[in-house]
């Protein structure tokens, strides 16, 4: 059953005619409808009655998985489960077994005698994986900055094209100026595609409002959306994304405004707090006021971590023991250390060190040295305009030298670890979330080997399938 957000102040005023157009457009494929009463049984064995759906995915050439329900670190990453003849037993939105075709065939006569009655998908010749987990993107925003981008392969700099009009104020103001409705639909086609790709979880940052009125729109949006579309969304509030320019030279009083009015706003809608810590934007004390006063609020936290100079993101993150901390592309051995040994998670982001041509993130340091890695699309209107996990893996493999083993550990468990949850997603074991790709593939290496390449030809979440190619 699709998960509804409990949270309060969500607008559900979609139009009948929007909401029509959509139905005659999208591509998700609805679960079955069964309502006739049949046995099933549950993960410890127990047979009972129930509506509850039952699928089997059976005959792969491989199952392929990492194993556990918290963040696998250093050399672990590259310990996965491999099932030839591979199979999923789910009953409703859960896994129930995983094994070899003949091990869930036994199962599934244990639980009910009327197999006729199981929806199958039979593939042979493919690889099964976990849903993909995408844990860092700025997914909501208006306007587009194609000019920008022009711009910065022709050589501009950034304070060049800031005083062209372009930057993160553009898309700012477009996101203010836009509606609730166009965000949505906007939203809503991004999501589509990164179905297409097999993410079936995806965290989606506030952060392009200057102000609490416009903050409070991205979250209505993204909790509509989660609402109304399969991918299920990780809201962080990230108020603290810049500076606005009523408030430039007073970032401590923009700290104030953001934790009496930003940070109640997102109370109970959002799960994180983020912020952008560096040098000329959030300094190491300004972000850490913020930050203890997210966690007084019940916000987990995040954080953007010595992306553009080594100013000691990483460290604090460590100490406050943030669920994860981001970009790390200049992160010091000592802050990558103590992030290792408070637990946090490195969300590495390769598409935008890509986009800007910058060196990318230490990610075979960090995995030789015991972190646990994940990897982000960064998915944003100007440094990284792509949800791409073809690109990414691409990136990954080739040239941040991580195995493929690691990089799909990355994308699933511990992409889910970094966003707090690697207890239900990010792996195909009993009691975990059903959330399945299919590629069309007979081995997880074809991943890095048919580099940029969208693999992915079925995607089943929570159960149900939702796009067949």
């Amino acid at each position: 059953m699709r998960r509804r957000s409990s949270n309060t102040g969500c607008s559900a005023d979609i139009s009948q005619a929007s909401h029509e157009k959509r139905l005659r457009e999208t591509p998700w494929i609805p679960p079955p409808s069964r309502s006739e009463t049949r046995l099933g049984c549950t993960a410890s064995g127990d047979r009972i009655e129930t509506t509850m759906r039952l699928l089997v995915i059976e005959n792969a050439a491989e199952l392929v998985t990492p194993i556990g329900r918290s963040a696998l670190c250093g050399h672990d990453m590259a310990k996965l489960r491999f099932v030839k003849n591979g199979a999923v037993l789910c009953y409703d939105d859960e896994i129930l077994a995983v094994g070899t075709t003949s091990e869930i065939e036994k199962k599934l006569a244990e639980c009910t005698p009327d197999a006729l009655d199981v929806e199958r998908i039979n593939a042979e010749g493919k690889t099964i994986l976990p849903g993909y987990v995408d844990p860092h993107t700025h997914f909501i925003f208006g306007g587009y900055r194609q000019d920008e981008f022009q711009m910065r392969l022709r050589g501009a700099t950034y304070m060049e094209i800031m005083e062209a009009g372009g930057g993160i104020a553009a898309t700012n103001r477009a996101t203010r100026e836009a509606t609730e409705e166009q965000l949505y639909e906007t939203g809503l086609r991004r999501l589509d595609r990164m179905l297409d790709l097999g993410i079936t979880t995806v965290e989606g940052k506030t952060g392009y409002g200057e102000n609490t009125e416009t903050e409070d729109k991205m979250l209505t949006v993204m909790e509509r959306l989660d609402r109304d579309h399969p991918v299920d969304i990780v809201r962080t509030y990230m108020g603290a994304h810049s500076v606005p320019p009523a408030f430039k030279g007073r970032t401590c009083d923009y700290i104030d405004y953001l934790i009496a009015e930003g940070l109640p706003m997102a109370k109970g809608r959002a799960d994180f707090c983020d912020v952008f810590t560096e040098t000329g934007v959030f300094e190491l004390d300004e972000s850490e006021r913020l930050l203890l006063a997210a966690r007084e609020c019940g916000f987990k936290l995040k954080m953007h971590a010595d992306e553009i100079v080594p100013l000691g993101g990483a460290g604090l993150a460590a100490k406050l023991r943030a669920t994860s901390a981001d970009h790390l592309l200049k992160a010091s051995d000592e802050d990558l250390f103590a992030m290792r040994d408070a637990g946090v998670v490195a969300t590495l982001l390769p598409c935008t060190a890509f986009s800007l041509r910058e060196p990318y993130a230490r990610g075979r340091f960090m995995i030789d040295n015991g972190l646990a890695v994940a990897l982000g699309t960064d998915l944003n209107p100007g440094s990284c305009y792509t949800q791409s996990i073809p690109l990414m893996t691409a990136l990954a493999t080739i040239y941040m030298e991580m195995t493929i083993e690691e990089t799909i550990t990355a994308l699933t468990l511990n992409a889910a670890a970094a966003i707090d949850r690697a207890d239900t997603i990010g792996s195909l074991e009993p009691g975990k979330k059903a959330d399945i790709i299919i590629l069309d593939c007979p081995d997880h290496r074809h991943l890095s080997y048919h580099f940029a390449m969208n693999l992915v030809e079925t995607v089943v979440k929570s159960g149900a399938v939702v796009r067949r190619t």
